[in-house]
């Protein structure tokens, strides 16, 4: 396979007619994606303001918008949803949005279906420093921002490549995840981009919808949680790699997967922070990770810190319990943050915490993850007032923060939250608080 394309030059090193992206029946050629990145990059150029965030679900929609901001001498900004109240609250981060969902901001707000074509002129080249910025829950609960440079995601293409690519050489690329977050936009953007395969504009969120794509090998960018609905009634298209991320993946999922899938379904382990540490491929029973080459891991404390060209400030520690093997390749045994993944959302049990704190006549509130047979949910104990103590009213007003996964399903009321003999919250007393044979 050719060598990576770097982003600055995808405008400019292919084919007009090459297959950049496909909707349905619809093809989108480089022709078109020049074009219309143009009359994007035209109106962006004649703007005050350098940080813009991007908001759009289809993601050559995305691409444009990106490729006319990096062009543009901006700085993109994805925020990883398009809900308004969020936006409004984070509207300190960027100067506007360019999005084609109607959005009320207090900023420009633009969506590029409605801006004219233009005669298309030479694009200024992408700054040497450029790079983009996503959004990640601290353990805090604030959104934490991590900054990209196009360099480092450019070489996290080039592993990848190294790994899969002649695997992976004449595939349409497919996925069920939002290019609005890295693995997404790493795979569904940049990976396809980068070494020239086509990629679906549309996100799969059905079996039926995947079923569909019967003409073409695919490359399938998937997660734990698609896995699990897979229906084995259907007839499979053609898959030459099903990449999985975003949460872990249990082996029965693996294994029923690649009965349906007819290959084993490869694994990536990374962080937003990260990027890409290791991969494994579910061809044996709760296989090993294997680290990228250039991943060094090194004790640190009670945890590993991990150094990488991907990361921007070279290093970083881990939230998550590693084991070791002699070989150098590991185990995950867990988390040591308030972090957790329900259905491959990473959800932070501090922010909830933050918006219930914020709601009228709640004086005290601790959120823990329960869990119910084989899902998880989120459980809330609250103090409050008695004449407040609504629990719909505390879920509606919360819609407007969170995904409806991060709202609390259990609730109960208290007059004191549980705390131990060291003035720390209790979280053996929280969880049995929900504890159904008590």
């Amino acid at each position: 396979m050719n060598n990576p394309l770097p982003l600055k030059l995808w405008l400019s090193g292919r084919h007009p007619q090459h297959i950049v992206a496909f909707e349905g029946p619809q093809l989108r050629t480089q022709a078109d994606l020049i074009n219309d990145v143009q009359r994007i990059y035209g109106w962006l150029k004649t703007q005050p303001g350098d940080r813009w965030a991007l908001c759009l679900d289809n993601s050559y929609a995305f691409i444009t918008a990106l490729l006319a901001t990096l062009h543009a001498g901006k700085t993109p900004v994805i925020p990883g949803h398009c809900r308004e109240a969020q936006l409004r609250e984070q509207q300190m981060h960027f100067c506007g949005v360019i999005s084609d969902v109607p959005l009320n901001l207090s900023c420009p707000v633009i969506n590029p279906q409605t801006l004219a074509y233009t005669a298309v002129q030479p694009f200024e080249p992408v700054p040497v420093d450029a790079g983009v910025v996503l959004f990640t829950s601290g353990s805090t609960g604030e959104p934490a921002q991590i900054f990209k440079t196009l360099q480092a995601l450019d070489e996290e293409i080039a592993w990848l490549a190294a790994l899969w690519g002649e695997q992976i050489r004449d595939c349409r690329v497919v996925g069920s995840v939002s290019h609005q977050h890295l693995y997404g936009f790493t795979f569904r953007v940049m990976l396809p981009m980068a070494l020239g395969l086509a990629g679906d504009a549309a996100m799969i969120h059905f079996p039926e919808q995947l079923v569909a794509h019967s003409t073409h090998p695919l490359l399938f960018i998937s997660s734990p949680a698609f896995l699990k609905r897979l229906d084995a009634n259907l007839t499979a298209p053609t898959f030459k790699s099903v990449i999985s991320a975003a949460g872990k993946l249990d082996d029965d999922t693996a294994k029923n997967a690649r009965a349906w899938l007819k290959t084993p379904v490869s694994e990536i382990y990374g962080t937003t922070e990260t990027g890409v540490l290791a991969w494994r491929q579910h061809s044996q029973i709760s296989p090993e990770w294997q680290p990228f080459p250039e991943v060094r891991f090194t004790p640190h404390g009670d945890g590993w810190q991990v150094e990488s060209a991907l990361i921007h400030h070279r290093c970083v520690q881990l939230d998550d319990i590693l084991e070791f093997g002699p070989q150098g390749s590991f185990r995950l045994l867990g988390r040591r943050d308030r972090i957790v993944k329900i259905e491959e959302k990473r959800i932070s049990l501090s922010e909830i915490e933050r918006r219930l704190l914020a709601l009228p006549g709640i004086e005290d509130a601790a959120v823990i993850p329960i869990t119910r047979g084989n899902r998880i949910a989120l459980g809330a104990v609250v103090v409050a007032c008695e004449q407040t103590a609504n629990k719909q009213l505390w879920r509606e007003a919360l819609r407007a923060w969170l995904e409806p996964i991060a709202i609390p399903r259990y609730w109960r009321i208290v007059e004191l939250i549980p705390h131990n003999s060291q003035g720390k919250r209790s979280w053996v007393q929280l969880q049995e608080l929900f504890d159904e044979t008590r």
